[in-house]
């Protein structure tokens, strides 16, 4: 397999929207930005009186590049106008130089998530419409065959996380949801729904959380207003994710996994698959592990093997699903042993 990049124009492109939208993140403040501690971490709200009642909105988790976007905050709201022209034009430019992005039924849903506030407030795109987001985050010129093509949306977040933050979307996703014609799917615990299906085209809409138990059962994510199934190894994938922007419109801002993380992940995927390492997803996911395995050994050699030794430094099971998937990817094998003296 050979991957193709996009042009330095496009990267620089994509990397300015993705700046964009998280300027434009901070911009309608009603209050005044204060900080809170939460499990040892520093996290930053929205504090504003409306009526008799104080309200916090949740802006993020404390770093360099939001301390600074605060300060910058009147600035930042009179580039409003010119802000959302640039953006606009960085979408078309990046169409030009054959970007992906996302189609208009993906595209319309993800946006509306987050108007939402989902991804804001935990909320994590995994599965294929976060790989297909990599194409900017790592210049990777993808073909429609290597996208693997699917309109299902997956969305992960952390159930400790959603907990604390004491904030919840608005409109609530089930309002959402049901603007876009999807029903709930039933499941075996009755009363806690964590998947929906689209009646017009059957796309699947899925909520998940890491499991840390030894059952993979149903659990609650407060902030997003909904149920998600937890699964083991997912607490791996969805920590430290990177913002990202998704080409439709004006840009979407979202959250995705660090695509090393990402890779690994699927290997692992790909071997617990209910119906096999051969079936179809299992295939996908091994393609996918193997495309992000070829760019990450060549531009980001460290941070591959990085994700690479803390999965197999996680026990047995972790180190089972991996060598197992790596039977069936020599290539990825070779690729991951080159990486052990870094």
């Amino acid at each position: 397999m050979t991957f193709r990049r996009h042009s330095q124009t496009a990267q620089a492109a994509y990397h300015d929207l993705v700046s964009l939208l998280l300027d434009e993140s901070v911009t309608d403040l009603r209050g005044a930005p204060t900080a809170r501690r939460i499990n040892g971490k520093t996290y930053w709200y929205d504090r504003y009186r409306l009526g008799s009642d104080i309200h916090e909105k949740y802006l993020g988790e404390e770093t360099p590049a939001l301390l600074a976007r605060l300060e910058q905050y009147e600035a930042l709201k009179e580039q409003r106008a010119n802000r959302r022209r640039e953006r606009t034009r960085l979408v078309r430019l990046l169409r030009s130089e054959r970007f992906l992005g996302l189609d208009g039924a993906t595209g319309s849903l993800v946006a509306a998530f987050a108007r939402t506030g989902a991804f804001r407030l935990g909320g994590v795109l995994v599965g294929t419409t976060a790989f297909r987001l990599y194409e900017g985050e790592l210049g990777l010129r993808l073909s429609l065959d290597q996208a693997v093509m699917t309109n299902d949306i997956d969305i992960a977040s952390f159930e400790k996380l959603s907990l604390a933050l004491g904030d919840v979307v608005d409109p609530s996703l089930h309002d959402v949801l049901d603007e876009f014609d999807f029903a709930p799917v039933p499941s075996i615990d009755k009363g806690r729904v964590w998947r929906w299906r689209q009646s017009s085209s059957e796309t699947l809409v899925e909520f998940l959380t890491p499991s840390f138990d030894a059952e993979e059962g149903i659990r609650e994510l407060p902030a997003l207003g909904v149920s998600a199934q937890s699964l083991h190894h997912l607490n791996f994938l969805i920590a430290e994710p990177l913002h990202a922007a998704a080409v439709y419109r004006d840009g979407i801002l979202v959250r995705i996994p660090r695509p090393e993380r990402f890779a690994i992940h699927k290997l692992i995927v790909s071997n617990r698959r209910r119906d096999g390492p051969e079936s179809l997803k299992a295939r996908k996911d091994l393609l996918q592990a193997e495309l992000l395995i070829e760019i990450l050994a060549e531009d980001r050699p460290g941070d591959l093997a990085e994700a690479y030794a803390d999965a197999v430094a996680r026990g047995p099971r972790w180190r089972e699903h991996i060598e197992q998937s790596l039977v069936r990817s020599p290539a990825s094998r070779q690729r991951l042993d080159a990486l052990r003296h870094i």
